[in-house]
């Protein structure tokens, strides 16, 4: 390894962990280690691009929200200074059922980093560090510390690496690349080399971002208006909704037509996606505008939304529209599109590509299996997303912090929650491309709503030690409330009074013959537990969030019933442990591909060996046997 400086001089302030990178994923694993009193040191390339937002300035989204949610619930940061910076907001899908609603939450992208900076500068056993880290040093397998660019070398007990797209990062566009990481940013060119003399398997993978466009060149007339909720809903459990009940941003929707296709089409050998310029594999869910034109040839349009990157800008995100074409064909493309005849274009789309690992060498707890003390959340896992960079990052910083206490690491299984969901796939699954969480990955989607992540996964942050006494007692409260009145909703008997009959009528349900119970009533599709409020003339006062958990509860009981059976079922997979030492090679029965794929990824449990893919049910059954 080449550094800048001749000479190598240890850092004498004292660290327990060091963290690597200051995106989303960077953030919740370094607040989460310091909050759990471990000095901390946050090292970035640029102090200015903490919480950097380079693609989209949104949180949340499908599957997305659940995920912010479910790192309020255990004590994480993201939710709280979203609720603070949104300029936007919406619940999505709320034509569907509630296991699919997800809030999503257009951000001023400016004032959420500077909100999160603020908190991290704030916190106490955090320190950050504006310096490349090039080296990871280790002793026989176990992490001791890292050293910068500088030569400086910082002893600590444990790494968090989170680098996302800055390891040997390439922004391209047409025939320009530029070796910088997003928004010209500096990028990373030492650290990998290091990681592969540990024996890291590396990934080389693609993403990209649209134009910027100055708002002052649209024409909005051509465009439909989408403006957010009427009545915002917070992220964080512990923002008052009264807070965030603020005058919002618009944001509006526009279309590609046949002229921009055209344009796309005539192109394309300029494109490097298709040349061969670019070798990382790109998201399959978030695709360039010329993936889409070239894969979905019959579709004739596709939606464009225009929204604002923050109050105080006029750069507006052009969404939908991401590209690494030349420069002059950008041009073309955007104005061929109707609003954007005139745009002005402020920041040229461009594609990234990046160094990521093979997260199957990570634990389920997100440690190196072959570098003791090592760990590894974020982009930098193969993932793609803010949300889901922040869901490793608080898991990763936890175990980080747990480890130094002697303890075992918390695992959130997929039946607690959307992160298990994430990290289990990230850490089973092979994935030739960056991952993107969707509520179709979550078998037990009815079980994992982002309406009851607090229910969920509260407890374990207490637990962990990143949420206070005072918040988790009114969780218990809250849950009492939620027993209470659910029992009493289902003992509560409604007559056939004219009354009953009248409100019936108003919401087009069918009248009472007979005497039924109020919880009856609420599952019925066509009411709930609000609507039948004035019949229900012993209702106690509730907060929102209880009445809305009796709803759901009542309404969809016989669903989640059948659900937790089903969990009951996984569980038992889960629970039934693989040692550590097992010899797959000497178990007879099991199949070639089977012993390959099992040695490769060394499962805790049979529930996870049963995910690997190569792993066939018949190969279960064999180690079911086994282990007995």
């Amino acid at each position: 390894m080449k550094y800048s400086a001749n000479s190598v001089w240890e850092n004498k302030d004292k660290y327990d962990i060091a963290v690597v990178g200051a995106g989303h994923a960077g953030c919740e694993a370094a607040l989460a280690a310091a909050r759990l009193g471990f000095r901390t040191v946050m090292f970035t390339v640029s102090v200015d691009s903490i919480a950097l937002m380079p693609c989209n300035p949104n949180i949340g989204g499908s599957s997305k929200g659940h995920l912010v949610r479910e790192v309020d619930a255990l004590g994480g940061e993201m939710g709280k200074v979203i609720d603070r910076t949104f300029i936007q907001s919406k619940m999505l899908n709320q034509s569907k059922g509630p296991a699919v609603h997800s809030l999503r939450a257009q951000a001023d992208k400016a004032e959420y980093s500077k909100a999160m900076r603020q908190v991290l500068e704030d916190q106490k056993n955090l320190d950050i560090r504006q310096m490349e880290v090039t080296d990871i040093l280790t002793e026989n397998g176990k992490v001791t510390g890292v050293q910068t660019y500088s030569g400086a070398v910082y002893p600590c007990r444990a790494v968090i690496l989170c680098t996302g797209t800055y390891l040997k990062a390439r922004c391209i566009y047409g025939e320009v690349s530029t070796d910088t990481g997003p928004n010209g940013l500096q990028s990373a060119n030492y650290l990998t080399e290091s990681l592969k003399s540990l024996g890291i398997k590396m990934y080389r993978f693609k993403t990209g971002t649209p134009a910027r466009i100055d708002k002052k060149s649209i024409d909005f007339g051509k465009m439909e208006e989408q403006k957010g909720d009427e009545r915002v809903v917070p992220f964080s459990f512990t923002t008052d909704p009264e807070n965030v009940q603020i005058e919002q941003a618009s944001c509006w929707l526009t279309y590609t037509n046949e002229t921009t296709h055209d344009i796309i089409r005539t192109n394309l050998e300029r494109s490097p996606l298709f040349s061969g310029a670019i070798e990382g594999t790109g998201p399959r869910y978030c695709p360039s505008i010329e993936d889409k034109v070239v894969k979905f040839p019959d579709k004739n349009r596709h939606q464009v939304f225009i929204e604002p990157e923050g109050l105080s800008t006029n750069e507006m995100y052009v969404g939908g529209m991401s590209s690494s074409l030349p420069e002059d064909v950008q041009y073309a493309m955007y104005r061929s599109v109707p609003g954007l005849e005139n745009a002005k274009i402020v920041r040229n789309a461009y594609a990234i590509e990046y160094d990521c690992i093979d997260a199957r060498q990570l634990k389920s707890t997100l440690e190196f299996k072959n570098v003791e003390g090592l760990f590894s959340g974020g982009q930098f896992n193969g993932s793609s997303g803010y949300e889901e960079a922040a869901a490793q990052g608080l898991i990763a910083g936890i175990n980080a912090a747990r480890k130094l206490q002697g303890k075992e690491g918390i695992v959130i299984d997929r039946s607690q929650g959307y992160i298990g969901v994430l990290i289990d796939d990230l850490v089973t699954k092979e994935s030739r491309e960056p991952y993107r969480m969707m509520t179709s990955r979550a078998e037990y989607r009815l079980l994992l709503r982002q309406d009851n992540a607090d229910i969920r996964l509260t407890k374990i942050g207490h637990e962990v030690g990143l949420i206070g006494e005072e918040r988790y007692q009114k969780l218990l409260e809250k849950e009492k409330l939620i027993r209470e009145e659910i029992r009493r909703v289902e003992h509560t008997n409604i007559g056939t009074s004219e009354k009953v009959q009248e409100v019936l009528e108003k919401y087009e349900s069918t009248p009472l013959n007979s005497g039924t119970t109020l919880a009856e009533l609420i599952r019925r599709p066509e009411l709930s537990y609000e609507k039948l409020d004035e019949i229900d003339e012993k209702r106690p006062d509730l907060p929102f969030d209880v009445r809305e958990q009796v709803d759901i509860n009542i309404k969809y009981d016989g669903y989640i019933k059948r659900q937790m059976r089903q969990v009951e079922q996984f569980k038992k997979l889960e629970n039934k442990k693989i040692p550590e030492n097992i010899n797959y090679d000497e178990i007879q029965s099991l199949r070639l591909e089977a012993k390959q794929k099992l040695n490769e990824i060394r499962p805790s449990s049979i529930g996870q060996a049963s995910r690997i893919s190569g792993v066939s049910p018949a190969d279960v059954s064999v180690l079911l046997v086994y282990l007995k």
